[in-house]
């Protein structure tokens, strides 16, 4: 609707849709489908810590296609921060046995999904602008999800559902979903896919600083040790496109 009020629907270039197409299956449908589906065969650590290959995925896909240039300041950076969301997870909590290995495998093609994603849409968003690919983005995934979603939702009783959970689902779908995916597109037309990428390393380190504030959990030497490297590996990471924007 936002999109017609502005009058601007329809894409630059017609192979354009097909792109969208792609990408609304790499990293909506595929990618969605696969990290729910994995997470409930699996556990949160095994999670957080497979997800953070996704910057990995990016950079390598990225010098593959010649989007990216593999840049020595840029992967140390990418290393730095990943070490940091290894020591912060700690991987002695992850359990990688044969109960948790299909739920596992489904996490490694969800972050490699989500990674090809951010990779290959960086010239796309940027001709077409972050409102209307996402549009575009939406609908196509609209097409495999909302059938899905049907069908989950028709086996449940829907009059037991209190307004505090609708309220929660609503919340996911605009500030946890549309949201995100939208400042994502915005950042992707003006930086490297991979700048984009390794700011995911910051969602382990928001959560435990929420545990915190929330829950009163007691901040450790690791935790401190590996935030700073964290941050250390981001400022490496963007320090080239900083330079290019002063």
């Amino acid at each position: 609707m936002i999109q017609a009020y502005r009058r601007r629907l329809w894409l630059a270039e017609k192979r354009d849709y097909f792109h969208l197409f792609v990408l609304s299956f790499l990293g909506v449908t595929f990618n969605q489908l696969l990290f729910i589906g994995g997470l409930s065969l699996t556990k949160a650590s095994n999670t957080s810590l497979l997800a953070a290959t996704i910057p990995v995925v990016t950079i390598l896909v990225g010098a593959a296609i010649g989007s990216e240039k593999l840049k020595g300041i840029k992967a140390a950076g990418i290393v730095l921060s990943l070490i940091g969301v290894v020591i912060l997870i700690d991987p002695r909590k992850a359990s990688f046995s044969s109960e948790t290995t299909i739920g596992d495998l489904m996490i490694v093609l969800n972050s490699f999904s989500y990674g090809v994603y951010v990779a290959l849409s960086k010239q796309v968003f940027t001709r077409n602008g972050a409102f209307r690919s996402m549009m575009w983005v939406f609908v196509f995934a609209a097409v495999f999800c909302v059938p899905l979603g049907g069908i989950s939702f028709a086996s449940i009783d829907a009059a037991s559902i209190g307004s505090m959970t609708w309220a929660f689902i609503v919340y996911i779908a605009i500030a946890g979903t549309a949201t995100p995916y939208l400042l994502n597109a915005w950042a992707l037309a003006r930086v490297d896919p991979s700048t984009v990428a390794v700011f995911i390393y910051l969602q382990p380190l928001i959560g435990f600083v929420m545990a915190v504030i929330f829950l009163g959990e007691a901040v450790t030497m690791s935790f401190a040790f590996a935030a700073a490297l964290i941050f250390a590996g981001l400022f490496l990471a963007t320090k080239r496109q900083l330079q290019r924007e002063t």
